[in-house]
């Protein structure tokens, strides 16, 4: 779609005022209605820019939209402007050809994909005082924290930024992207490291679906000290069940907090799933395409956790389960040290160097613990071993074995009661909201 053959308007003879902030949680947002709303944006924010850098997520947040509107944004200013994209990785694998082709669509040249190295090419801003980390973290954290990105934010000489991503309740900050998506998702190892580690010691149960945690804090804090003067608009989506379907139900473009907070009331308006009883059997599935390691598919235990029922057992349907971590030093650490309690991965991290430098994965394991409060079984294909799932403290099952007793075709999200009078709790993408029982959440 040329840029010069844009609609200019969204409602009556004018642009609606920027920042946008847009609701619809009655019809809901179409991919139309969502084109009208970025052809705004491009008249507001890029109709002079020769240089932009998109900042999407990969394709763990393929359910975003913001593979669509990244693809928008660049169909409608390629004949304009330079385009790149950087996927704000964190500590993910690059995105392959095939995961750029589903969720951005073929027609974009791949060498316009940057691929970020958390580990390499960051620059650093700034960074938070120890005097602030003790206090975010109640006295228990005493380092400083890096605030830092990727280099290209700074070298590009970009005339737009666009950071484009989902809000939905997250287990280490809160509440996901805005300024995360700058500092986690282009960022480098002391900030993503500390800032996990910072939410872990913190408690997990205290943050997740909060919109003010004290990792949101450092983080906005930094972006504010260190970054305003860079060129970044975010963009941001909430979506949301309507009618047994997932739907986009709000957009918000700005640079300022004020957007992410209506967009993460938004959120907890959506994602949040608050039971009137705790769950004794919970079935969680976790999509191939989406979730590969337990990195990432441990979303399954720490969404749930909050309503999972002493004693209780979620099972975990991992298909395409094939390692522990996305970055394979970390996956080393996880078979290493285990999803052990709390407070072993604690004085784990005080006795052990190596653990004590890669403070994510500490935090990680942390995440996936249950405690021993509940039971976790992991069911994946071929791609992991009863071996390998037992040595880091799981029960085992094979995927094929537990579909036979649970076949997927049988279940909806939410309560089911089986033919033999067994009730179960299914989720179908523990990504896309957080489960608690109702006197476990109190938003703050």
């Amino acid at each position: 779609k040329p840029a010069t053959n844009r609609r200019k308007h969204t409602t009556g003879n004018k642009i609606m005022s920027y920042p946008f902030h847009i609701v619809d949680t009655e019809q809901t947002i179409s991919d139309e209605a969502l084109s009208r709303i970025l052809d705004d944006f491009i008249e507001v924010k890029a109709k002079n820019a020769k240089r932009i850098l998109i900042l999407p997520p990969d394709i763990t947040r393929f359910y975003s939209k913001a593979g669509f509107i990244s693809a928008y944004l660049y169909h409608a200013l390629k004949e304009q402007a330079e385009i790149f994209f950087l996927p704000a990785l964190g500590t993910h694998d690059p995105m392959s050809a095939k995961e750029i082709d589903v969720m951005f669509g073929p027609d974009i040249p791949k060498e316009l994909f940057l691929p970020h190295k958390w580990r390499t090419d960051v620059q650093k801003f700034g960074e938070i005082s120890s005097e602030r980390m003790l206090e975010l973290s109640e006295g228990k954290l005493d380092y400083t924290m890096d605030v830092a990105a990727n280099k290209l934010l700074e070298e590009g000489n970009w005339d737009l930024i666009v950071s484009v991503g989902q809000i939905v309740p997250h287990e280490v900050i809160g509440m996901a992207n805005y300024t995360k998506n700058i500092l986690v998702g282009t960022g480098g190892s002391d900030t993503i490291h500390k800032s996990h580690f910072l939410g872990a010691v913190y408690g997990m149960e205290r943050i997740m679906g909060q919109i003010d945690t004290p990792v949101r804090r450092a983080l906005n804090e930094g972006f504010d000290q260190y970054l305003r003067h860079l060129p970044i608009e975010f963009i941001l989506t909430v979506l949301g069940p309507k009618n047994d379907k997932l739907a986009l139900q709000g957009v918000f473009c700005g640079d300022g907090e004020d957007t992410y907070v209506e967009a993460c009331k938004l959120s907890q308006k959506l994602n949040l799933n608050l039971l009137d009883k705790p769950i004794q059997k919970a079935i969680v599935y976790l999509e191939p395409d989406e979730f590969k390691t337990t990195w990432l598919g441990n979303k399954s235990i720490y969404r749930t956790r909050m309503a999972m029922a002493d004693d209780g057992e979620l099972i975990v349907l991992a298909p395409a389960l094939h390692r522990f971590g996305e970055d394979m030093a970390i996956d080393e650490l996880i078979r290493k040290f285990g999803y052990k309690t709390t407070d072993e991965t604690l004085e784990a991290v005080k006795n052990n160097p190596e653990l004590a430098n890669n403070l994510s994965a500490a935090a990680h394991l942390i995440h996936g613990t249950t405690d021993n409060r509940f039971n976790v079984t992991y069911c994946p294909g071929d791609g992991v071993t009863q071996e390998e799932i037992e040595s880091v403290n799981y029960k085992y099952c094979h995927y094929n074995d537990m579909i036979k007793q649970y076949p997927l075709e049988s279940l909806k999200d939410g309560w089911n009661t089986l033919p033999n009078g067994e009730e179960i709790f299914y989720v179908s993408n523990p990504a896309l909201g957080l489960w608690s029982v109702k006197d476990k959440f109190i938003s703050k």
